[in-house]
């Protein structure tokens, strides 16, 4: 009998070989992790294209928007010396913040689409009630006599001017005053509308009352200018997120909507009741007392989507490796208890065909919901693989096996989903679990006996 040639030795060695079939597994994955990487990127670019039309659909009809104010603002003249030695003057600016400060308001939400994207867009009516102190030069200072009380002005901030949808007119103490575009002076606020006001020598203090109605997209935000600030606000949204450097002292949410209260002092943040100037001018060596950027002391509400697909989407594609790898375990452990011999080619597209199911789920959560589409795209995927593995080991058992282990796999991927404060614990469970099944099938296994075809019979699977 002719002896069989070097090739044909390395040939059948390969085919028994169980380390070189774990090598070749290991690569596998290592190759699959290509297109995992690939779809990673793939549900980020879909989420950039909806921001995108987020984006372009409230560029028309409004921006997040973050109300500061009102702010009182009274000019006054200060005294320098040029590069030369000249005495000059120059107009500079002192701010003061109100006593009180109460804003009640509603949130109209509406949704809009760009495409198959949705866009949550608002519409609020607010009312802003308080009083000022009369200014107190010496606060800050300031000779009486250097202020220019006939220049005072209110300011209030609203970043995206295109959500102003009425005149803004202020009821100051017995007056009314018209609101117009733009502020004098940049130091606190860069963007709003301010108005010129009478500042009365006899009176002590200023009430106002401010009604403003505004368009905005997602987020609304108040900044605390008041020493003391509340906030309250309703809307029949049912899915807010309240965030900011406050939360709200209470709030209720139900299925009509929410209610939200908030209430700041103005000890609880860091700037005063009143400064001078603005910090950028700290720089040519004269003293300021500015709270700089007062956007860090805000806080409001989000308006989330009820589902976030694209978020749900990528938490499940980082279970992509691991799910190949268990998958991938079941073949192999199939293989070694029943000498069923599956090619590095077939495992390959068996990864390829879990890695589709993200793809799947990825496309059809963008027109039904997350549920019904991991659902729909799992009970695909599961009868590809298994119609496939059916073909592969010609039994039924077998088939019925994968398609029970390929099942519970994603049942209990999507209960991960679900358990966001508790997605580790049960995840580390699970994996525990799959590891002990795993010890308990092989723990009679003589390994290194495999590769001469005498692995235990009571390990053996049935047809």
């Amino acid at each position: 009998m002719e002896k069989p040639s070097l090739f044909e030795k390395l040939n059948a060695w390969a085919r028994k070989s169980i380390a070189l079939k774990l090598v070749s597994i290991g690569f596998l994955i290592l190759i699959l992790l290509i297109p995992a990487g690939m779809l990673t990127s793939l549900i980020k670019e879909r989420e950039n294209t909806r921001s995108e039309a987020i984006r372009e659909v409230s560029s028309k009809w409004g921006y997040s928007q973050t109300v500061t104010g009102p702010i009182l603002t009274v000019p006054y003249r200060t005294a320098y010396k040029d590069e030369k030695g000249v005495v000059r003057t120059a107009k500079e600016y002192a701010h003061f913040l109100p006593e009180a400060l109460q804003v009640t308001g509603t949130i109209d939400p509406h949704t809009r689409y760009r495409g198959i994207y949705e866009v949550i867009l608002y519409q609020t009516e607010l009312v802003l009630k308080g009083h000022f102190s009369a200014p107190d030069p010496a606060g800050l200072a300031i000779p009486p006599a250097d202020f220019l009380w006939g220049e005072a002005f209110l300011s209030v901030g609203i970043p995206d001017m295109r959500g102003i949808k009425e005149n803004m007119r202020i009821r100051w103490n017995d007056a009314s005053y018209d609101f117009n575009p733009g502020i004098a002076t940049r130091d606190v606020l860069g963007s709003g509308v301010s108005v010129p006001i009478r500042l009365d020598s006899a009176a002590s203090t200023y009430a106002f009352e401010l009604p403003v109605k505004l368009n905005g997209s997602s987020e609304l935000n108040f900044v605390p200018v008041g020493k003391t600030t509340t906030v309250t606000l309703q809307s029949k949204w049912q899915n807010p997120k309240f965030e900011g450097a406050f939360l709200p002292d209470s709030r209720q949410v139900n299925a009509q909507g929410f209610a939200a209260t908030w209430k700041v002092l103005h000890l609880n943040r860091n700037y005063p009741q009143q400064w001078r100037g603005d910090l950028s001018r700290r720089s040519s060596g004269e003293e300021y007392n500015s709270p700089g950027d007062l956007d860090g002391s805000a806080f409001g509400v989000t308006l989330l989507l009820p589902v976030d697909e694209y978020q749900k989407t990528m938490r499940s594609a980082k279970y992509n490796v691991m799910f190949i790898f268990i998958t991938f375990l079941a073949f192999f452990f199939v293989e070694v208890l029943n000498k069923k011999r599956v090619h590095p080619i077939q495992y390959l597209l068996v990864g390829f065909a879990i890695t589709l199911f993200y793809i799947l789920l990825l496309s059809l959560s963008e027109h039904i919901s997350f549920n019904n589409a991991y659902g729909l795209s799992g009970t695909v995927i599961i009868a590809l693989i298994t119609f496939y593995a059916h073909g592969i080991f010609r039994s039924n058992f077998i088939t019925g096996l994968v398609a029970g282990i390929l099942t519970l796999l994603y049942l209990f991927f999507y209960s991960l989903l679900q358990l966001q404060d508790y997605a580790l614990l049960m995840g580390s469970l699970g994996l525990l679990l799959i590891l002990a099944v795993v010890m308990y099938f092989s723990r009679n296994i003589d390994w290194y006996n495999l590769q001469r075809g005498e692995a235990l019979t009571e390990s053996t699977l049935p047809n």
